[in-house]
C-alpha cells in the first residue's frame, strides 16, 4: 500500500488529518447544533449549513489564486490553519441564546464559520496541490492514484474519531447536571420556551413525557428545567470545540515540522520557463486548453455527486435523528460510518483496481468517476425504496405523531449501516481519483487553481444543499431520495458518455528531460 510512495506523503496526510479531525468534530453536529441553541428548524438550519460549506469550497478558488500568484504555497497553508483555529476558538465559548441576543449571537455564529470556511480555503485545495506535484515526478508518476487513497485514509482517520466527541462531551456534561440526553427534547423546549407558544394538549403531553426522560422531576417548574436543559445540552457542544482548537495547533505542528519534506512549487515554474521552447509552448497551450474542458466536463457532474453525498451533514442527519431508533447512539455518530468504511475499504478498493491493471483490464480513471455516480444512485435507491415500503411522511409530519407511534415506526440502525456503505463505495471512486484526476490534467503554474475549481464544484453543489432538508420536511421522504436517485443516473449517463473524450484528452504525455529532472529535486 505505501510502496514507491514519496517520502512527503505520509507528513502531508499526517496535517491534513489532524485538521479533518477539528472539522468533523464541528461538521458532525453543526445542523443539529443549530437547531438546538437557536431554535431553529431543520431547513433554516441546512441553509446555514449549505451556504458555510459551500463557502469552504468557493474560498478554495481565492486560496488557490493567492498561492499561485505568490508562489507561497507553504505560508498560504499555514495562514489557513491559524484562521480556522482563530474560528473553533470563538465556536467554544459557550453563551446562552436568549431573545435578547439571538440574533448578534447567531451573526457571531456565522462570523466564525466564515473564519473557519476561509482558513480552510487557504489550507485544503494548495495540500491538495502540493501532494499532487509529489507525483510529478516520473519515478512516482504511476502510484498517483493510489497516493491520493492514501490520503484520503488518513483524512477519514479523522473523520471516523471526530464524530463521537461531541456527543462524548455533550452527554459527560448533561450527567453532571443530572440530566439525560434526549434529541427530541431541545426542539419541544424552544417550542414551549417561545413567546408565540401555541402547543396543544397532544404535545403538552409529548414534553412533560420526554421531560421525565431527560431528568425532569415531576412537579418541579418545566420551564426552569426546560431553560437549563438548553443552556446545559449546548455549553456540552461548545466544549467540543476546544477539541477542535486542539486539533488544529497540532495539524499546524506537524506541517511546520516536516515542510521542508514537501516540494516547493515556485522552483518547479522557474525550471519549465526556462526549457520550453516557443514551439512547444504553442503546442502546450493546445493542451492546456483541451485538458482544462476535461476538467470543466467532470467538474460539471461530481456537482451532484457532492450535492448528494453532502446529505449525510443535512437531510440524512435529520433522518437519522428523527427516523432512526438512535435510543443508544447518538444521530451525530452515525456520521462515523461513512469514514470507518473509508478505511476498511479502500484497501478492497486498491487491490481491485490493482489486480484488474495486473491482467490488462484497467480502468480510467473517468470510467470510475462514472461506476461511482452509479453506485451513489444505488444508495439513494434503497432508501427510497425502504421509506416508500414503511410508508413514512415528511419529516414535519413524523415529528408531530405521538411518542409512542414514532418509537413503534422507527427504522433499525442497518439502514443507514447499508445506505453509508453504498455512499462510500461510490466516495471512493470519486473523490480520491478526483483530486488524481485533476493534478494530473492541471498546469503546472496552475496547480492551485485547478484543486480549487474541484473545490469549487463541490461548493455549487453545497450551496444546493437546503434543497434536501425542504424536501425532507414538506414531502413523504422516499420522494426526497428519488430526486437524489435520478440525479446521480443521470450524472452517470452523462459521465459514460464522454469516457472515451476523457481518456483521449488525458492520456499521459512524456515530460520534458529537465522538468522531470527538477521535478525530482523537489521531491527528494
Amino acid at each position: 500500500m505505501f510502496k514507491n510512495q514519496p517520502k512527503g506523503l505520509i507528513p502531508a496526510a499526517l496535517s491534513n488529518m489532524g485538521e479533518r479531525f477539528g472539522y468533523y468534530i464541528m461538521n458532525a453536529v453543526l445542523v443539529l447544533f443549530l437547531c438546538s441553541k437557536f431554535g431553529l428548524s431543520g431547513d433554516e438550519s441546512a441553509l446555514i449549513y449549505s451556504f458555510f460549506y459551500a463557502g469552504i469550497y468557493i474560498l478554495s478558488l481565492v486560496g488557490g489564486v493567492i498561492a499561485d500568484k505568490t508562489k507561497n504555497y507553504k505560508g498560504t497553508i499555514i495562514n489557513g490553519l491559524i484562521i480556522m483555529t482563530a474560528g473553533y476558538v470563538v465556536l467554544s465559548i459557550p453563551i446562552l441564546a436568549t431573545p435578547a441576543n439571538k440574533s448578534w449571537l447567531l451573526a457571531l455564529t456565522c462570523v466564525a464559520l466564515f473564519l473557519i470556511a476561509f482558513g480552510n480555503g487557504l489550507f485544503k485545495g494548495n495540500l491538495q496541490a502540493i501532494v499532487g506535484q509529489l507525483y510529478d515526478n516520473p519515478r512516482y508518476s504511476a502510484q498517483r492514484d493510489s497516493g491520493f487513497q492514501i490520503f484520503y485514509v488518513f483524512i477519514n482517520i479523522g473523520g471516523l474519531v471526530a464524530p463521537f466527541v461531541a456527543p462524548l462531551l455533550r452527554s459527560w456534561w448533561l450527567n453532571v447536571h443530572s440530566m439525560v440526553y434526549n434529541a427530541d427534547f431541545p426542539a419541544l423546549c424552544h417550542q414551549f420556551l417561545s413567546a408565540t407558544d401555541s402547543m396543544n394538549a397532544e404535545n403538552m403531553e409529548n414534553l412533560y413525557a420526554v421531560a421525565t426522560a431527560a431528568g425532569h422531576t415531576a412537579g418541579a417548574d418545566l420551564q426552569a428545567f426546560c431553560s437549563q436543559y438548553l443552556e446545559v445540552f449546548n455549553t456540552g457542544i461548545h466544549y467540543s470545540f476546544i477539541a477542535s482548537v486542539a486539533a488544529m495547533l497540532i495539524s499546524l505542528s506537524i506541517f511546520l515540522i516536516t515542510k521542508k519534506q514537501l516540494p516547493t512549487p515556485a522552483s518547479k515554474t522557474k525550471a519549465e520557463a526556462q526549457t520550453y521552447t516557443a514551439e512547444e509552448r504553442v503546442a502546450m497551450a493546445k493542451e492546456i486548453k483541451q485538458r482544462m474542458a476535461a476538467l470543466f466536463a467532470v467538474l460539471g457532474i461530481v456537482i451532484f455527486f457532492w450535492l448528494a453525498f453532502h446529505q449525510n451533514g443535512t437531510s440524512l442527519s435529520l433522518f437519522a435523528r428523527d427516523f432512526v431508533a438512535t435510543d443508544t447512539i447518538a444521530p451525530e455518530i452515525w456520521q462515523a460510518v461513512n469514514p470507518f468504511f473509508v478505511i476498511v475499504l479502500t484497501p478492497l478498493v486498491m487491490w481491485l483496481f490493482a489486480a484488474l491493471s495486473r491482467r490488462g483490464r484497467e480502468i480510467s480513471t473517468p470510467k470510475k468517476i462514472a461506476i461511482g455516480m452509479g453506485l451513489a444512485g444505488l444508495a439513494y435507491l434503497f432508501l427510497c425504496i425502504y421509506c416508500y415500503v414503511q410508508g413514512y411522511p415528511s419529516g414535519d409530519a413524523f415529528r408531530s405523531l405521538s411518542v409512542a407511534a414514532k418509537e413503534t415506526a422507527k427504522a433499525g440502525p442497518w439502514v443507514l449501516i447499508a445506505l453509508y456503505f453504498f455512499l462510500t463505495v461510490a466516495e471512493l471512486f470519486i473523490s480520491p481519483l478526483g483530486l488524481s484526476f485533476v493534478s494530473k490534467v492541471a498546469p503546472k503554474h496552475l496547480q492551485g487553481l485547478c484543486q480549487g475549481l474541484w473545490l469549487g464544484a463541490t461548493a455549487i453543489g453545497n450551496l444546493f444543499l437546503w434543497v434536501g432538508p425542504l424536501m425532507y420536511e414538506k414531502w413523504p421522504i422516499s420522494y426526497a431520495w428519488g430526486v437524489f436517485f435520478l440525479a446521480c443516473l443521470v450524472s452517470m449517463g452523462v459521465m459514460f458518455g464522454m469516457v472515451k473524450w476523457l481518456e483521449r484528452v488525458t492520456a499521459d504525455q512524456p515530460a520534458p528531460k529537465a522538468v522531470a529532472e527538477e521535478s525530482e529535486k523537489d521531491v527528494i
